[in-house]
């Protein structure tokens, strides 16, 4: 029971950061039917600017995430206005070939700046480097930290969605963009606003990444990201609530994997449930299928 009890630590540290990166995909695609696979970037270029701020500004945790957000939010406003805007009305392929474009962008632009080795994390505060011991079961100051920071961001977010003017002009977008542009909604404004949320959170999570596994390295959202698609996927791509569920199942499933001694098959095991829920649930565990006339 002890063993159980920390792995499920273990999940829900893991979950929350790729619920996080999973949230920034599904209200992309929500609003604008658009897979970014430029998003594992912006994660990669959140870590990075907690690493230089932490190192070379010498600024704190909580001070670095929050450099980390604001710059990855400028980010992907930009990659948004550059990139994407200008091909809102051509096909999804043409959309879907310039996120990789943009992705490949950001990850050699990062290594002809930084190198590819991967580089340590500087020491934590010793704040972080604690545990408490509940009943036999570890539980580290920083998987706390983790679990805390993703939650209230979730928190926040679901605020800013369901109660906020801007939210509910996001749900508007998502259903409608002409009937919600009738209405005098920007819809331009609340794509920007909806990529700059999505990448805030993803700044977030690579800071997170960084403090838990103390190693970063420019390839580092290839994986990643792809397995927050997975959690999106799985949840129902462009379901906020989906997404979450997504995220947690996914890091439970890689925990329980490794936990057994056969860490080499936790990708393995994401990829294989992708396949499954493609077959068994394409819409994804909260979507509904929808027909559509040909």
């Amino acid at each position: 029971m002890t063993e159980f009890l920390q792995q499920v630590i273990n999940s829900l540290s893991l979950g929350s950061i790729y619920a996080l990166i999973a949230l920034g995909y599904t209200m992309v695609y929500g609003i604008i039917k658009l897979i970014n696979f430029a998003h594992g970037e912006v994660y990669m270029v959140g870590a990075y600017v907690g690493y230089a701020s932490m190192s070379f500004l010498k600024l704190g945790f909580f001070e670095s995430l929050i450099l980390a957000m604001i710059v990855c939010t400028v980010l992907g406003v930009v990659i948004e206005r550059v990139a994407y805007r200008p091909l809102r009305n051509s096909t999804r392929i043409a959309a879907l070939i310039t996120a990789i474009g943009v992705s490949l962008l950001l990850q050699y632009t990062m290594m002809f700046f930084v190198g590819p080795d991967p580089r340590a994390y500087p020491p934590m505060p010793s704040f972080m480097n604690g545990s408490i011991d509940v009943g036999g079961v570890i539980i580290k100051n920083q998987q706390i930290l983790i679990i805390g920071v993703s939650v209230f961001l979730m928190i926040v977010l679901q605020f800013i969605v369901k109660k906020t003017k801007m939210g509910k002009a996001m749900r508007a977008v998502s259903q409608d963009p002409d009937a919600a542009r009738l209405m005098g909604i920007s819809v331009d404004r609340t794509i920007s606003f909806t990529f700059a949320i999505g990448s805030a959170l993803a700044g977030a999570a690579g800071v997170l990444v960084g403090v838990y596994y103390n190693s970063i390295k420019p390839l580092m959202g290839i994986a990643v990201g792809l397995k927050a698609f997975i959690a999106a996927v799985f949840g129902g791509i462009g379901i906020i609530p989906g997404a979450l569920i997504g995220g947690y199942v996914i890091g439970g499933s890689e925990t329980l994997v490794s936990s057994l001694g056969y860490s080499m098959f936790k990708d393995g095991v994401v990829f294989a449930i992708l396949i499954l829920i493609l077959i068994v649930k394409p819409a994804g565990l909260l979507g509904k299928n929808r027909k559509e006339k040909v």
